[in-house]
């Protein structure tokens, strides 16, 4: 990563600190030692290099999408289990200047009462049990702070502890919960996947006819895996999280149809779902696809494709596991017309 240039923004009422562009590079807030920590904000967008790696930093983390699903039709995954990402968590945010340049200017303007500023210089300058900022620990460690998801408003409930300080190398403190984890990263990057749209090709295309088999499949180029990775660089921990294509499921938009398989879960063989249509495989039936029972009549069928992605992460020293499985589907619109028969 580049070392990056910040702009602090100073409030009373939260931990926040403002997004500086800087063109060509991720964004980021603090500087620790050389490496981004940024603010409690829940997701910051990152700029395309020249060799077109898309990162960014967002919440005390450093995302590395470059290899996500990209373009104007991807969209993010919805689980399939009750998961969801982490409300809350902590990780380094500042050193001793920087949380000094940041609490003092709110001490000194009287606006959080004086009963509260005489605890928080008690508690950080006079000993108790911080003296000074832990200046005389300047580049030994960092202070921590909590970062909230603001996606999920009961994340400001859940990290209620105040700056706390850790020591390069050491853990947090055992009481402290949510700590940043690679498995809260890989969480994390999950959050930050983004997958294809899953709107399948037809035939025949776009209109079809009662009682004909409607053949259905999707590229494979374009449902390979991606993956997005999440790191605290000060900390050298990461995770990264891969969503693997796995089935495709059709909902024709109506009861008046069977297909194909009868399950209508088509999966992914060898990177490719369905089989293109092409001459001479009229009689045969599809083996991904649907058939219409009835006619759309002067309107059309909302068929609907949804594609199931695996989740699992791997992370530093060894980590790893799943994370379920997420969904992500288009609706297209289908005309069926009646088979007009010619009297002679």
């Amino acid at each position: 990563m580049h070392r990056l240039q910040t702009l602090p923004l100073l409030l009373a009422t939260g931990t926040c600190l403002s997004l500086l562009a800087v063109p060509g590079t991720a964004h980021a807030d603090d500087t620790l030692d050389g490496n981004t920590q940024n603010s409690s904000e829940p997701t910051a967008k990152g700029d395309s290099s020249p060799d077109g790696t898309i990162s960014a930093s967002a919440s005390g983390v450093v995302f590395d999408r470059s290899k996500n699903g990209a373009g104007g039709a991807v969209g993010a995954l919805v689980s399939t289990t009750d998961w969801a990402p982490p409300a809350c968590w902590y990780a380094p945010k500042y050193t001793p200047d920087q949380l000094k340049a940041y609490l003092e200017p709110i001490w000194a303007a009287d606006s959080t009462g004086y009963e509260w500023d005489a605890q928080q210089r008690d508690r950080y300058v006079k000993g108790h049990p911080y003296t000074d900022f832990n200046k005389d620990k300047a580049g030994d460690g960092y202070w921590w702070d909590s970062y909230v998801n603001k996606d999920f408003p009961p994340g400001w409930d859940k990290c209620k502890e105040p700056y706390f300080w850790v020591d390069k190398g050491d853990p947090p403190p055992a009481d402290i919960q949510n700590a940043v984890t690679p498995e809260i990263l890989a969480e994390l990057a999950y959050n930050e996947i983004r997958v294809p749209s899953t709107t399948v090709d037809l035939a025949p295309a776009d209109t079809t006819k009662v009682n004909l088999p409607t053949w259905a499949w999707l590229d494979g180029a374009r449902f390979r895996p991606v993956s997005v990775t999440a790191s605290v660089p000060v900390l050298g921990i990461e995770a990264t999280t891969t969503a693997e294509p796995v089935s495709l499921r059709i909902d024709p938009g109506t009861a008046d149809a069977v297909t194909y398989p009868a399950s209508g879960v088509c999966e992914i063989n060898n990177q490719r779902i369905g089989e293109p249509y092409a001459k001479g495989k009229s009689e045969q039936t599809p083996p991904c696809g649907v058939k219409y029972l009835r006619s759309s009549g002067n309107g059309s069928y909302p068929l609907k494709a949804t594609i199931t992605w695996q989740i699992h992460w791997t992370g530093t020293g060894g980590a790893g596991g799943d994370l379920g499985e997420g969904t992500f589907g288009a609706t297209q619109n289908v005309v069926v017309q009646e088979i007009q028969a010619v009297n002679r």
